[in-house]
Parts: C-alpha cells; structure tokens; sequence
C-alpha cells in the first residue's frame, strides 16, 4: 500500500488535524542507509513528523529538520516539502540498544536526552525562519510537541512510532498531530485528553490494519478530511549534480585526485547511492573546472 497523509479538521475549525502512514519510506530508508532496529525507529519518528510539517507548508516551500542530541545516534537529518516528498539520513545508522523499562525500542537512549531539535523552514523569503528547542525526552513525540508550543505557540499533541519486525523489517511507521486553535473550550480539550489517555500506540492501530481516517476519528470524531496526499522518498542528488559539486573543487584538488587514485566516488548522505568516476571522466571533469 502506497504511504500517504491525510489533513483533516474538527470542531467547526479548532481543531486541525493531520496523520501519516510511512512504513514504506522508512523500510526503504532503513535498506538503503543500513540502520539498526533503534536507529530506525528514531529515524523513522523524525521522518513522520517531517511528511506532517511538509503538509504544513505552501507551494514550493520545505523544510529541514534537524535533531542533535548527545546520543549515540549522532544527527538525524529529514528535509520535507508542501508535496509529500521526504528524505533523510543518520550520522551513524548502526546502533542498537537493548530495550527500556516498557520493552520497547530505546530510542530517547539512541537520541540522547540533552541537545537540540532544528527546524529550517525555507518559505521564499530572503533569509529562512529558524527555530529551536530543547530536547526533553529524547523520545521524540515530546520534543516535537514541545517544539509546537515553544516555537510556533500551537498547542498540539504529537504521536509518533516505528515498530521494527524481529528480522529488522519495518511492520508499522506513523504518526499524527492534533492542533488546537484559538476557540476551543476547555470541556473540548478534556474530552481529547481523555480519548487519548485510551488510545493504543499508533504502531499497534497501523498493524492492525486501521486506517489513518479512523486513527483520526478515534481521538476526534468526527474527523472532515480535507485532503489525502501520497508520500514519495525523493533525493535530489543525480550524476549531473555530484558532476557539479567536483567541478566547484577547482584544478589543484582534481588533479591531486586524478594522480594519486585515479577515480572518484561520492556517496550522497541522503540516500547512500554512490556515484564514481573513472581516470577520464575526472580528466573531463578537470578541463570543465579550467574553462570555469
């Protein structure tokens, strides 16, 4: 089944609502990077909140996500757009840590509990808007959450999750953020907090075959759906561009490649393809970076 998002609205307007399916993309992430069962389901936490703050934007707008705690993890990167198309990476993908108190993936352990979530919002303007907050559990949903409250002052719960099958398969991998907007009662608010206190794990409805549309209706029915949206993992890297990038290396550091390997590979951080060039392909390359 194709991954895709769903945006929704409740309570005459103050209530927005949005929800992704990305077990697709993140078992191709996770194939493609070579992520161990805790990094991936950090990775693919992050990447559901970025396909939901993608669908946020207009346009031609993206975003990029940035989350730097000072676990073992390292960096996790995600860059989203206003088309459903999402891409990411791990600075170090192979980390696996034995399980928490719950049993479950120890992802705030993988994360780390100190450090930073980043987000770069490029919105066509001169200069893009950036904000940042504290990490406070390092499990990600929290931080988000508190992203929302701090940075932008929207009220929001946020749910994220991955369920990693025993071979390291992705089983599950979604998510949704509730938003409050100006408007809504306290009586309102009492009733959402009480159908979420009983609502399974996202993982858990998604494994059991619910679909996103009634994910959204158990915490606030009913839900109006306003638009459904495919999700797509979507580099931008190509040959022509990695062509471009040895071209801005300039004459002295091509030739000092040319004669000391005689080729060239280079591996995109987003999707690990790797591109190589061979001893006349870099002499090409060289002739191009003197013309310049």
């Amino acid at each position: 089944m194709q991954d895709y998002l769903i945006r929704g609205t409740a309570l005459n307007g103050k209530v927005r609502a949005f929800a992704v399916d990305t077990r697709n993309i993140v078992e191709e992430l996770s194939r493609r990077h070579g992520t161990y069962p805790t990094a991936t389901a950090a990775f693919g936490r992050t990447l559901s909140a970025g396909a939901m703050m993608g669908a946020m934007l207009k346009g031609e707008e993206k975003l990029t996500i940035q989350v730097k705690g000072d676990g073992p993890i390292g960096q996790i990167v995600v860059d989203a757009n206003a088309k459903g198309e999402v891409r990411g990476y791990v600075d170090h993908p192979q980390v696996h840590l034995a399980s928490n108190d719950q049993g479950k993936l120890d992802v705030a352990g993988a994360v780390g509990r100190e450090g930073f979530i980043h987000i770069i919002k490029d919105l066509g303007m001169k200069e893009p808007y950036r904000g940042s907050t504290p990490i406070v559990s390092g499990e990600l949903a929290e931080d988000f959450t508190y992203y929302f409250a701090k940075s932008e002052q929207t009220p929001s719960v946020v749910s994220l999750g991955v369920l990693v099958d025993a071979d390291a398969s992705v089983r599950a991998s979604g998510g949704f953020i509730i938003q409050l907007m100006p408007g809504v009662t306290d009586d309102e608010i009492d009733a959402i907090e009480h159908k979420l206190a009983s609502l399974p794990p996202i993982t858990a409805l998604l494994d059991q075959g619910e679909s996103l549309e009634e994910i959204l209706n158990w915490v606030i029915e009913p839900v109006e759906i306003l638009d459904r949206m495919d999700l797509h993992f979507r580099c931008k890297c190509s040959r022509d561009r990695v062509e471009q990038t040895l071209v801005s290396l300039g004459k002295d550091e091509l030739e000092g490649i040319i004669e000391e390997d005689g080729k060239a590979e280079v591996v995109c951080h987003f999707c690990n393809e790797a591109y190589v060039f061979n001893r006349e392909e870099l002499t090409v390359i060289l002739e191009r970076a003197i013309q310049k």
